[in-house]
């Protein structure tokens, strides 16, 4: 589930995504599997090429994407999450969820 993110924020991103450009989304995330890591940041494209050449441009596994039509999104987790964000200037989702306060356990 996410949380800290509104309704018109999600509708946006799916948006985004279903026209066929890079979205990000980051919110809350609790995930048993990955313990002390608090948000994610979902990068979705429904061009698969395109989103497949994102992750190889930025050193990501592109075998990661989460293929689930009509929003295949790769989900961005701790320090990687962190210097991407950084690297897209994305600095309203960085300050808004405290990212750099928090040292994520990888």
């Amino acid at each position: 589930m996410a949380f800290g993110v509104s309704r018109q924020e999600l509708n946006d991103w799916k948006d985004q995504v279903r026209r066929g450009e890079i979205a990000y989304l980051t919110h809350y995330w609790l995930e048993p599997k990955w313990p002390g890591i608090t948000t994610v940041t979902k990068v979705g494209c429904s061009d698969l090429q395109k989103l497949t050449a994102w992750c190889r441009e930025r050193g990501l596994n592109p075998k990661y994407i989460h293929q689930r039509q009509p929003y295949p999104h790769y989900d961005l987790i701790g320090l990687k999450q962190v210097a991407i964000l950084k690297q897209e200037q994305l600095w309203d989702q960085i300050e808004r969820f405290k990212l750099l306060e928090q040292t994520p356990p990888f």
